[in-house]
Protein backbone atom coordinates (compact mmCIF):
# COMPACT_ATOMS: atom_id res chain seq x y z
CA UNK A 1 0.00 0.00 0.00
CA UNK A 2 1.29 3.32 -1.43
CA UNK A 3 -1.75 5.78 -0.64
CA UNK A 4 -4.46 5.70 1.51
CA UNK A 5 -7.52 8.18 1.32
CA UNK A 6 -9.52 8.43 4.66
CA UNK A 7 -12.54 10.31 6.41
CA UNK A 8 -11.63 11.72 10.00
CA UNK A 9 -15.01 12.97 11.70
CA UNK A 10 -15.71 15.62 13.66
CA UNK A 11 -16.70 15.21 17.07
CA UNK A 12 -18.33 16.45 20.38
CA UNK A 13 -15.91 16.63 23.89
CA UNK A 14 -16.93 17.63 27.39
CA UNK A 15 -20.23 16.30 26.91
CA UNK A 16 -21.14 19.20 29.68
CA UNK A 17 -20.23 16.72 32.62
CA UNK A 18 -17.28 15.21 31.25
CA UNK A 19 -14.62 18.46 30.67
CA UNK A 20 -11.55 16.89 29.02
CA UNK A 21 -12.73 13.33 29.60
CA UNK A 22 -16.08 12.52 27.86
CA UNK A 23 -16.34 12.71 23.83
CA UNK A 24 -18.57 11.31 20.91
CA UNK A 25 -17.87 11.10 17.38
CA UNK A 26 -20.19 12.38 14.35
CA UNK A 27 -21.27 11.12 11.38
CA UNK A 28 -22.21 13.60 8.48
CA UNK A 29 -18.79 16.08 9.00
CA UNK A 30 -15.33 15.45 8.93
CA UNK A 31 -12.09 16.29 7.20
CA UNK A 32 -11.07 13.85 3.90
CA UNK A 33 -6.84 13.50 3.98
CA UNK A 34 -4.68 11.27 1.68
CA UNK A 35 -1.79 10.40 2.62
CA UNK A 36 1.20 8.62 0.35
CA UNK A 37 3.98 7.20 0.91
CA UNK A 38 7.40 9.03 -0.32
CA UNK A 39 11.16 8.07 -1.42
CA UNK A 40 12.68 11.03 0.69
CA UNK A 41 12.22 10.78 5.04
CA UNK A 42 9.93 12.56 6.64
CA UNK A 43 6.78 14.36 6.68
CA UNK A 44 5.51 17.04 4.72
CA UNK A 45 1.77 19.05 4.25
CA UNK A 46 0.75 18.88 0.41
CA UNK A 47 -2.38 20.26 -0.53
CA UNK A 48 -4.15 21.98 1.82
CA UNK A 49 -7.80 22.60 0.78
CA UNK A 50 -10.94 24.38 2.34
CA UNK A 51 -9.07 26.09 5.05
CA UNK A 52 -5.90 27.99 5.96
CA UNK A 53 -3.05 25.95 7.52
CA UNK A 54 0.50 25.78 7.94
CA UNK A 55 2.36 23.97 5.92
CA UNK A 56 5.76 23.86 7.54
CA UNK A 57 5.22 20.36 9.35
CA UNK A 58 6.56 21.54 12.67
CA UNK A 59 3.68 23.99 12.68
CA UNK A 60 0.75 21.87 11.56
CA UNK A 61 -1.12 19.22 13.73
CA UNK A 62 -1.43 16.28 11.54
CA UNK A 63 2.63 16.07 10.88
CA UNK A 64 3.28 16.54 14.10
CA UNK A 65 1.47 13.78 15.06
CA UNK A 66 2.91 12.01 12.43
CA UNK A 67 5.91 13.07 13.27
CA UNK A 68 5.56 11.87 17.05
CA UNK A 69 4.54 8.41 15.56
CA UNK A 70 7.50 8.23 13.66
CA UNK A 71 9.78 9.00 16.51
CA UNK A 72 8.89 5.37 18.08
CA UNK A 73 8.64 3.31 14.75
CA UNK A 74 11.17 4.28 12.33
CA UNK A 75 10.84 4.19 8.59
CA UNK A 76 13.16 3.98 5.60
CA UNK A 77 10.44 6.49 3.44
CA UNK A 78 8.31 9.25 4.34
CA UNK A 79 4.61 10.46 3.67
CA UNK A 80 2.90 13.73 1.93
CA UNK A 81 -0.16 14.80 3.70
CA UNK A 82 -3.19 16.52 1.28
CA UNK A 83 -5.93 17.73 3.40
CA UNK A 84 -9.83 18.46 1.92
CA UNK A 85 -10.79 20.34 5.32
CA UNK A 86 -13.85 20.67 6.23
CA UNK A 87 -14.10 21.00 9.98
CA UNK A 88 -13.23 24.72 10.28
CA UNK A 89 -10.42 25.47 13.17
CA UNK A 90 -11.90 26.99 16.41
CA UNK A 91 -15.55 25.58 15.31
CA UNK A 92 -15.58 23.16 18.59
CA UNK A 93 -16.15 20.40 16.99
CA UNK A 94 -13.01 18.20 17.29
CA UNK A 95 -10.98 20.50 13.58
CA UNK A 96 -7.23 19.66 15.19
CA UNK A 97 -8.05 16.27 16.49
CA UNK A 98 -9.91 14.84 12.96
CA UNK A 99 -6.25 16.07 11.90
CA UNK A 100 -4.09 14.88 14.36
CA UNK A 101 -6.41 11.54 14.72
CA UNK A 102 -6.67 11.14 10.60
CA UNK A 103 -3.16 11.34 9.84
CA UNK A 104 -1.87 9.25 12.72
CA UNK A 105 -4.30 6.17 11.68
CA UNK A 106 -3.51 6.98 7.75
CA UNK A 107 0.32 6.71 8.12
CA UNK A 108 0.23 3.70 10.84
CA UNK A 109 -1.57 1.50 7.85
CA UNK A 110 0.99 2.15 5.39
CA UNK A 111 3.38 1.36 7.66
CA UNK A 112 1.47 -2.13 8.28
CA UNK A 113 -0.96 -1.46 11.27
CA UNK A 114 1.86 -1.83 13.62
CA UNK A 115 -0.20 0.12 15.83
CA UNK A 116 -3.96 -0.64 17.62
CA UNK A 117 -6.26 2.16 17.59
CA UNK A 118 -6.37 2.95 20.92
CA UNK A 119 -2.56 3.11 20.60
CA UNK A 120 -2.35 6.16 18.07
CA UNK A 121 -4.29 7.89 20.92
CA UNK A 122 -0.48 8.96 22.49
CA UNK A 123 0.46 9.85 18.76
CA UNK A 124 -2.60 11.77 17.56
CA UNK A 125 -2.10 13.53 21.23
CA UNK A 126 0.93 15.75 20.32
CA UNK A 127 -0.63 17.28 17.85
CA UNK A 128 -3.42 18.55 20.22
CA UNK A 129 -0.96 19.69 22.85
CA UNK A 130 0.30 22.16 19.40
CA UNK A 131 -3.33 23.17 18.95
CA UNK A 132 -4.37 23.81 22.44
CA UNK A 133 -1.32 23.75 25.30
CA UNK A 134 -2.57 20.97 26.74
CA UNK A 135 -2.81 17.53 26.28
CA UNK A 136 -6.50 16.17 26.29
CA UNK A 137 -7.87 13.01 24.10
CA UNK A 138 -11.56 13.96 25.00
CA UNK A 139 -12.15 14.27 20.96
CA UNK A 140 -9.31 12.10 20.49
CA UNK A 141 -10.44 9.20 21.58
CA UNK A 142 -13.63 9.00 19.52
CA UNK A 143 -12.98 10.15 16.76
CA UNK A 144 -10.06 7.26 16.54
CA UNK A 145 -12.68 4.31 18.18
CA UNK A 146 -15.76 5.57 17.49
CA UNK A 147 -19.14 6.27 19.69
CA UNK A 148 -18.88 7.54 23.31
CA UNK A 149 -15.59 7.72 24.72
CA UNK A 150 -14.45 8.40 28.46
CA UNK A 151 -10.43 9.23 29.61
CA UNK A 152 -9.94 8.10 32.63
CA UNK A 153 -6.73 9.39 32.82
CA UNK A 154 -4.94 11.48 30.17
CA UNK A 155 -1.24 10.82 31.71
CA UNK A 156 -1.55 7.03 30.82
CA UNK A 157 -3.98 7.33 28.03
CA UNK A 158 -6.26 4.92 30.09
CA UNK A 159 -9.17 5.15 27.36
CA UNK A 160 -12.92 3.57 28.06
CA UNK A 161 -15.35 2.86 24.84
CA UNK A 162 -18.55 3.46 25.76
CA UNK A 163 -21.76 1.87 24.62
CA UNK A 164 -24.41 3.88 22.59
CA UNK A 165 -28.13 4.31 23.38
CA UNK A 166 -29.94 3.03 19.93
CA UNK A 167 -32.37 6.20 19.89
CA UNK A 168 -29.46 8.92 20.88
CA UNK A 169 -29.31 12.02 18.05
CA UNK A 170 -27.00 14.55 18.17
CA UNK A 171 -27.74 18.41 16.81
CA UNK A 172 -24.94 20.52 16.38
CA UNK A 173 -25.03 24.66 15.51
CA UNK A 174 -22.02 26.11 14.33
CA UNK A 175 -21.64 29.87 14.61
CA UNK A 176 -19.13 30.62 12.17
CA UNK A 177 -17.17 32.57 14.23
CA UNK A 178 -13.37 30.74 15.79
CA UNK A 179 -13.01 30.66 19.22
CA UNK A 180 -9.29 28.89 20.00
CA UNK A 181 -9.25 25.97 22.74
CA UNK A 182 -6.20 27.59 24.10
CA UNK A 183 -8.49 31.07 24.49
CA UNK A 184 -11.25 29.50 25.84
CA UNK A 185 -8.77 27.46 28.07
CA UNK A 186 -7.24 30.77 29.42
CA UNK A 187 -10.51 31.89 31.27
CA UNK A 188 -11.01 28.84 33.57
CA UNK A 189 -10.70 28.69 37.38
CA UNK A 190 -8.13 26.65 38.40
CA UNK A 191 -9.52 25.53 41.80
CA UNK A 192 -13.26 24.49 42.09
CA UNK A 193 -15.83 24.75 45.51
CA UNK A 194 -16.33 21.13 46.69
CA UNK A 195 -19.65 21.61 46.52
CA UNK A 196 -19.55 22.10 42.89
CA UNK A 197 -16.95 19.63 42.52
CA UNK A 198 -19.10 16.71 43.74
CA UNK A 199 -22.22 17.86 41.90
CA UNK A 200 -20.08 17.55 38.30
CA UNK A 201 -18.64 14.18 39.37
CA UNK A 202 -22.23 12.85 40.34
CA UNK A 203 -23.62 14.15 37.02
CA UNK A 204 -20.83 11.96 35.21
CA UNK A 205 -21.16 8.87 36.89
CA UNK A 206 -24.44 9.50 36.08
CA UNK A 207 -24.28 9.63 32.38
CA UNK A 208 -22.04 6.94 32.22
CA UNK A 209 -24.53 4.21 33.42
CA UNK A 210 -27.34 5.57 31.64
CA UNK A 211 -25.24 4.67 28.40
CA UNK A 212 -25.05 1.43 29.78
CA UNK A 213 -28.84 1.24 30.97
CA UNK A 214 -30.22 3.45 27.80
CA UNK A 215 -31.71 5.82 30.43
CA UNK A 216 -32.50 8.59 28.44
CA UNK A 217 -34.68 10.49 31.36
CA UNK A 218 -31.00 9.73 33.63
CA UNK A 219 -28.83 11.02 30.71
CA UNK A 220 -31.00 13.98 30.74
CA UNK A 221 -30.65 14.70 34.43
CA UNK A 222 -26.76 14.27 34.27
CA UNK A 223 -26.21 16.74 31.31
CA UNK A 224 -25.52 19.82 33.62
CA UNK A 225 -22.36 21.51 34.25
CA UNK A 226 -21.76 24.07 36.79
CA UNK A 227 -17.93 24.14 36.78
CA UNK A 228 -17.07 25.27 33.24
CA UNK A 229 -19.84 26.19 30.94
CA UNK A 230 -20.42 29.28 33.37
CA UNK A 231 -17.44 31.04 32.05
CA UNK A 232 -17.46 29.70 28.25
CA UNK A 233 -20.91 30.71 27.85
CA UNK A 234 -20.00 34.13 27.60
CA UNK A 235 -17.79 34.26 24.74
CA UNK A 236 -20.76 32.08 22.82
CA UNK A 237 -23.71 34.81 21.57
CA UNK A 238 -27.21 33.98 22.69
CA UNK A 239 -25.66 30.35 24.57
CA UNK A 240 -28.30 30.48 27.06
CA UNK A 241 -31.28 31.02 24.37
CA UNK A 242 -29.71 28.44 22.04
CA UNK A 243 -29.92 26.10 24.72
CA UNK A 244 -33.17 27.11 26.37
CA UNK A 245 -34.72 26.82 22.88
CA UNK A 246 -33.22 23.25 22.32
CA UNK A 247 -35.08 22.25 25.48
CA UNK A 248 -38.10 23.33 24.79
CA UNK A 249 -38.17 21.85 21.78
CA UNK A 250 -37.60 18.23 23.28
CA UNK A 251 -34.03 18.21 23.92
CA UNK A 252 -32.39 15.91 26.80
CA UNK A 253 -30.20 18.56 27.07
CA UNK A 254 -27.82 21.10 25.21
CA UNK A 255 -24.14 22.45 26.18
CA UNK A 256 -20.93 23.80 24.73
CA UNK A 257 -19.47 21.31 22.07
CA UNK A 258 -15.87 20.83 22.97
CA UNK A 259 -14.89 24.80 24.09
CA UNK A 260 -17.23 26.40 21.26
CA UNK A 261 -18.61 28.39 19.63
CA UNK A 262 -20.33 24.87 18.45
CA UNK A 263 -23.48 24.31 20.51
CA UNK A 264 -24.82 20.83 20.77
CA UNK A 265 -28.24 18.85 21.71
CA UNK A 266 -29.05 15.86 21.83
CA UNK A 267 -32.10 14.27 21.59
CA UNK A 268 -34.11 10.55 21.71
CA UNK A 269 -35.32 9.83 17.66
CA UNK A 270 -33.99 11.92 14.75
CA UNK A 271 -37.76 13.59 14.22
CA UNK A 272 -37.05 15.28 17.91
CA UNK A 273 -33.30 16.24 16.70
CA UNK A 274 -34.10 18.06 13.78
CA UNK A 275 -37.06 20.20 15.43
CA UNK A 276 -34.58 20.72 18.22
CA UNK A 277 -32.33 21.99 14.97
CA UNK A 278 -34.77 24.16 13.28
CA UNK A 279 -35.57 25.39 17.40
CA UNK A 280 -31.78 26.70 17.76
CA UNK A 281 -31.39 28.14 14.39
CA UNK A 282 -34.34 30.93 15.23
CA UNK A 283 -32.00 32.06 17.71
CA UNK A 284 -29.09 33.53 15.14
CA UNK A 285 -31.69 34.53 12.67
CA UNK A 286 -31.78 37.85 13.80
CA UNK A 287 -28.04 37.86 13.79
CA UNK A 288 -25.42 38.95 11.43
CA UNK A 289 -23.79 35.35 12.01
CA UNK A 290 -23.14 33.04 9.51
CA UNK A 291 -24.04 29.46 10.90
CA UNK A 292 -24.26 25.65 9.91
CA UNK A 293 -26.43 22.90 11.48
CA UNK A 294 -25.51 19.31 11.31
CA UNK A 295 -28.34 16.24 12.42
CA UNK A 296 -25.99 13.13 13.68
CA UNK A 297 -26.63 10.14 14.82
CA UNK A 298 -23.64 8.87 17.21
CA UNK A 299 -20.66 7.54 14.99
CA UNK A 300 -19.82 3.99 16.22
CA UNK A 301 -17.00 3.86 13.61
CA UNK A 302 -14.70 6.67 13.97
CA UNK A 303 -12.04 6.96 11.11
CA UNK A 304 -13.00 4.75 8.15
CA UNK A 305 -10.99 4.54 4.96
CA UNK A 306 -12.37 5.67 1.43
CA UNK A 307 -9.80 4.22 -0.51
CA UNK A 308 -5.80 2.67 -1.11
CA UNK A 309 -3.88 2.27 -3.69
Amino acid sequence: MDQIEIFAPASVANVSCGFDVLGFCLEPIGDIMRVTKTESPGVTIGSITGQELPTDPLKNVASVAVLSLLKTFKSSYGFRIDIDKKIKPGSGIGSSAASAAGAVFAVNHLLGAPYSRKELIQFAMAGEVLASGAKHADNLAPVLLGGFTLVRSNKSLDVIKLPSPPDLVATIIHPKIELKTIHSRAILKQTVPLEKAVEQWGNLGAFVSALYTNDYELLSRSMKDKIIEPFRAMLIPKFEEVKAAAINTGALGSGISGSGPSIYALSKGMKTAIEVGNAMKTQFDDLDIEYEVHVSKINEEGIKIINSL
